[in-house]
């Protein structure tokens, strides 16, 4: 599995080569150029006035989303191995069956999004999650473990799918690479640390797995809903080459 992961970095030289950069993009750059208003530092250029809210909110949004994932995924296999002594075999199952609702249930949300906007298609599933996290959390049955975190594949994880889509429309074009990046990855680095605590609460406080994960995913989605309330809408914005920042 390590050398096949090793598999896309070899398609990067094909991209390199092959691949067109957006012609929006290109668009952009040539606008910079000839108005002499070229953006040499996008990373600071996102927090901004006028832009600041809005990248604030979005990593807010993002380090929620992260939370909320790790917190559904990232010990779940423990729990049924630890707390509940559950067989390899019947650990493998709700988690394959999540997995395949998560695939299908994204797409499904990205529709959904397209009809009633960006933000209620992710607010409405991240507010379902936090009801069904004790549905499988709190059981030992292994019926209703699988069928609550089917449900929550489709919810805490479908949820996630419009992340690429939503942030790519929230900033202009002159920094949307590095605002993208930058947002969705100081999200990762707040949700590497939740196995870390959830571990420990577990452990020290002799509590198990389960409660600290539906705490971890409760108060991770309600903070992904809250940070979408506070964000703006995108549904149905067009991707321009303009300048809209000096």
């Amino acid at each position: 599995m390590l050398w096949v992961g090793v598999l896309p970095a070899v398609v990067v030289l094909w991209v390199r080569r092959y691949v067109k950069e957006p012609e929006i993009w290109t668009e952009n750059r040539r606008r910079q150029r000839v108005e002499n208003r070229e953006v040499h530092a996008p990373l600071f250029s996102i927090f901004k006035r006028g832009l600041l809210g809005n990248t604030l909110t979005a990593c807010w949004w993002m380090a929620s989303g992260f939370v909320t994932y790790y917190s559904i995924n990232a010990l779940f296999a423990t729990h049924l191995q630890k707390d509940l002594g559950l067989s390899p075999g019947l650990v493998a199952t709700p988690i394959a069956l999540a997995n395949i609702a998560v695939f299908v249930a994204a797409g499904g949300w990205g529709w959904v999004s397209d009809r009633i906007g960006r933000r209620w298609a992710m607010i409405i599933p991240a507010l379902i999650a936090v009801p069904v996290a004790p549905i499988y959390l709190l059981t030992s049955d292994i019926t209703w473990i699988a069928i609550g975190f089917i449900i929550q594949g489709m919810c805490g994880g479908g949820m996630q799918g419009q992340m690429p889509p939503y942030l790519a429309e929230r900033f202009p074009t002159e920094v949307r690479a590095t605002a993208s990046a930058f947002c969705f990855h100081q999200g990762a680095i707040w949700g590497g640390f939740v196995p870390l605590v959830l571990s420990f609460f577990a452990v020290q406080y002799d509590l198990g797995f389960a409660i600290p994960m539906m705490v971890g995913t409760c108060v991770g989605a309600l903070s992904f809903a809250c940070a979408l309330l506070l964000s703006p809408e995108t549904k149905g914005k067009l991707l321009v080459a303009d300048l809209q920042i000096a």
